[in-house]
């Protein structure tokens, strides 16, 4: 299954998560699935409804991520949430097919896994 990690600022708007999934989607592929951190797989629902994609919340502290923000990491114990949140979605033995983009206030990272 591929899954579109998307990490997201609070000024995000539907527009930008669709743009920036799109834009993603362009170079990795259609997605199945949505994923983000835990305690805002609600707001990612809502900003992509019109979507119809399955959308889940992950703790992803500890998750090792190529990209790496000093920011993203004091604040959630990852590197990129996006990149994180699509490995951890995608299961075990999971791997990143795209890294993290970011655009706009929003990041997405599209990750492969076994998991249908």
């Amino acid at each position: 299954m591929r899954v579109a990690g998307v990490g997201f600022n609070s000024a995000a708007t539907p527009e930008g998560v669709l743009t920036a999934l799109r834009a993603a989607e362009t170079v990795a592929g259609p997605v199945a699935a949505l994923a983000t951190i835990g305690h805002k797989a609600d707001r990612l629902a809502e900003l992509t409804v019109a979507l119809g994609l399955p959308v889940s919340g992950h703790d992803v502290a500890g998750v090792a991520t190529p990209s790496q923000s000093d920011r993203v990491q004091a604040l959630f114990g990852t590197g990129s949430v996006a990149e994180a949140a699509a490995l951890m979605a995608a299961g075990p033995g999971a791997r990143l097919i795209m890294g993290r983009v970011a655009q706009g206030g929003v990041s997405v990272a599209v990750a492969e896994g076994k998991t249908q």
